[in-house]
């Protein structure tokens, strides 16, 4: 019913930039939280940046990338991004985007989905 399809991941050198973008498709009635998480083979995926409401109300970033990570939403879109600067080998991993959705499933009947991305591959070399 809804989908998740990122971009923007790729090989980059230390210290620099990249924009990942995440736009979700399909029948949504209204997005909740829009967020990345990303995850390293062998460890648990982490919460990196999450945007809720409307993209204004409240964000939130694991303190490692507080400084160099920036979420922002287009919501006309249905569109996160995040912008990446001063890479560093430890952000190299899987990003994934994630997003809380409405979806309408009937007569004054919906349904709350989490729904997730394929996830985008981020390498940083040093």
């Amino acid at each position: 019913q809804v989908q998740l399809v990122e971009s923007g991941g790729g090989l980059v050198q230390a210290g620099g930039s990249l924009r990942l973008s995440c736009a979700a498709s399909g029948r949504i009635s209204r997005i909740d939280a829009m967020g990345w998480y990303r995850q390293v083979p062998g460890k648990q995926r982490e919460l990196v940046a999450n945007s809720t409401g409307d993209g204004s109300v409240s964000t939130k970033y694991t303190e490692s990338v507080k400084d160099r990570f920036s979420i922002s939403r287009d919501n006309p879109k249905n569109t996160v991004y995040l912008q990446i600067f001063n890479l560093r080998p430890e952000d190299t991993a899987v990003y994934y985007c994630n997003a809380h959705v409405w979806v309408q499933t009937g007569v004054l009947k919906w349904e709350n989905l989490e729904v997730w991305g394929q996830g985008t591959l981020v390498t940083v070399s040093s």
